[in-house]
């Protein structure tokens, strides 16, 4: 065992992490059964592996397994999940929420596992096919948004996490019961200190579980104006004396307020994300530039988020180049939070419009579209064979030791007229 609990691993991937506990302590809470989390030990060690080896890691926000599937499919290496989409779409009260923590704080867990389910299915169907050149367990990285609580919230909800196979959670520095997505107003902090204790019992949580999870530090305070508390000193140059009704107080915004934030979180997280307004590579040097004053080499991850009006802000050759500039100013893990939203509402829209407008024609161009992807490496057209169908035949054929007349494909509409090119 290494000194905080877990698994053996090279000095490097602690060094700056302070852990205000010891390994007596850890072990006190771990009980006498060790139970194995293999996804998210291979998924956090692969991933800390990109994040080190990689000039960036590009991911994507996926809402449902198959947008998993395809992210992987296309080659991507990681995929990111979004409590945005959670709220939105993917929660367990099956209710459509904005991004304000209003659904049940399993949502997220479930979906990670939901997300790892249809990539151990899609490394089934290739295996059981003779294909194994694809990486199908890309590493998730899910959002814990502000923990749902104190401390033992986030530590219960790190430890979900973990046991759905989440490779890196992050969460943000937010009043959980005021929460706001990043790109809303009305957003609350918690004072520095206590936005600490919750990435401690974060980390305490995957040294209890024994998981090298990535852990994600996220700032709101470039555009939080409210404070729940003037208690921190860290926070006091920030403050403007100002009350509201709810008793918050008012503080400056601010880039200056972000790095302060970030700088007394490094030593507790992997990776420093701030959350910013609008595509500004002059503000992400600046942050960068501050954070590496203190702690040379530290990580960051950057939202390019769709809540920015990308052309309104840059030029095509900034938009191009946008992802290589924040690599060189050490933003490894860059990600577009909704992404599986938009692409999921536009083509859907653009289909049924076609269909309402057209009929069987914008069908048939969706259909047609999809055999040309199919060179790339697409295979959904073939959706019997996309879900499964084949692997359960296998099943099938072995527990009758080859003998079944009941296959699912053999025979059926898909074999008969579609053909694949891999």
């Amino acid at each position: 065992m290494s000194s905080n609990g877990s698994r053996p691993s090279a000095p490097e991937r602690w060094d700056g992490i302070e852990r205000p506990y010891v390994p007596a302590d850890v072990e006190r809470l771990r009980g006498s059964v060790q139970i194995e989390h293999t996804l998210a030990r291979l998924g956090a060690e692969r991933l800390w592996a990109l994040l080190q080896d990689e000039p960036y890691v590009a991911a994507l926000g996926a809402m449902t397994g198959g947008q998993a599937v395809q992210m992987v499919k296309a080659g991507l290496k990681s995929i990111y999940l979004s409590g945005w989409q959670v709220a939105a779409d993917a929660n367990l009260n099956g209710h459509t929420y904005p991004d304000q923590s209003l659904y049940a704080a399993t949502s997220a867990p479930a979906l990670v596992r939901r997300l790892n389910n249809a990539l151990l299915r899609a490394d089934q169907i290739e295996h059981g096919e003779g294909r194994n050149g694809t990486h199908w367990l890309a590493p998730i990285v899910a959002d814990a948004e502000a923990g749902f609580g104190g401390p033992l919230n986030a530590f219960e909800l790190m430890k979900a996490m973990i046991e759905a196979g989440a490779a890196g959670v992050h969460f943000e520095d937010q009043l959980a019961s005021e929460k706001k997505g990043g790109h809303h107003g009305g957003k609350v902090l918690v004072p520095t200190r206590q936005f600490v204790r919750t990435l401690v019992a974060a980390r305490l949580a995957a040294d209890v579980l024994g998981v090298q999870t990535v852990l994600v530090a996220r700032t709101d305070a470039l555009s939080a104006t409210l404070l729940t508390s003037d208690v921190d000193e860290a926070d006091a140059e920030f403050v403007t004396g100002d009350r509201t009704p709810e008793g918050f107080f008012r503080i400056r915004a601010g880039l200056e307020s972000a790095i302060a934030r970030s700088l007394a979180y490094a030593p507790y997280a992997d990776v420093i994300w701030f959350e910013t307004s609008t595509p500004d590579l002059g503000e992400a040097r600046e942050f960068a530039q501050a954070v590496h004053e203190r702690f040379p080499g530290k990580l960051f991850a950057y939202n390019c988020s769709p809540s920015f009006n990308w052309r309104k802000h840059l030029g095509d050759d900034e938009i191009g180049s946008f992802r290589e500039t924040l690599a060189e100013l050490g933003y490894r893990y860059q990600f577009v939070t909704l992404a599986g939203f938009h692409s999921l509402n536009a083509a859907m829209f653009e289909l049924a419009r076609g269909y309402a407008e057209q009929g069987m024609p914008a069908y048939v161009e969706l259909q047609e579209r999809e055999f040309a992807l199919e060179e790339h490496g697409y295979t959904a057209t073939r959706h019997q064979r996309e879900v499964g169908a084949g692997y359960f035949d296998r099943v099938l054929e072995a527990v009758s030791g080859g003998t079944s007349s009941t296959l699912a494909l053999t025979g059926s509409t898909e074999q008969a007229q579609f053909t694949t090119n891999r």
